[in-house]
């Protein structure tokens, strides 16, 4: 039997450095292990900082902009740059729900929606 003793030395190099190596890679050899987890931790920091966007900002008005009620102090203090009543608000939620959503095509996350 005839045996390859460089061959069989680049091997065993490749394994030491594999294991010694702090980034493992999955049998596909493409993504690194954990890439599915930084997907997710990326959507749910593209979710929050789109949420923070969203988020009323400046003095809150006294009146609802949709209907007119007046807005309760409470809420006004509670919720700075707030423009509508509890009503209108609830209603401009739902219409605005499914509007969107952060997806990342061909990631697992996405999958599982």
């Amino acid at each position: 039997m005839n045996i390859d003793w460089q061959s069989t030395r680049r091997l065993w190099v490749g394994l030491e450095w594999a294991a010694a190596s702090k980034e493992s890679y999955v049998a596909g050899g493409f993504a690194k292990d954990g890439a599915v987890q930084d997907q997710i931790d990326a959507t749910i920091e593209d979710a929050i900082k789109q949420a923070r966007e969203q988020m009323p900002s400046g003095e809150s008005l006294e009146f609802c902009d949709e209907c007119g009620e007046p807005i309760p102090e409470a809420r006004r203090a509670a919720v700075p740059g707030v423009r509508f009543c509890i009503t209108c608000q609830s209603e401009y939620d739902k219409k605005n729900a499914a509007a969107g959503g952060i997806n990342r095509r061909g990631s697992k996350d996405s999958q599982l929606r």
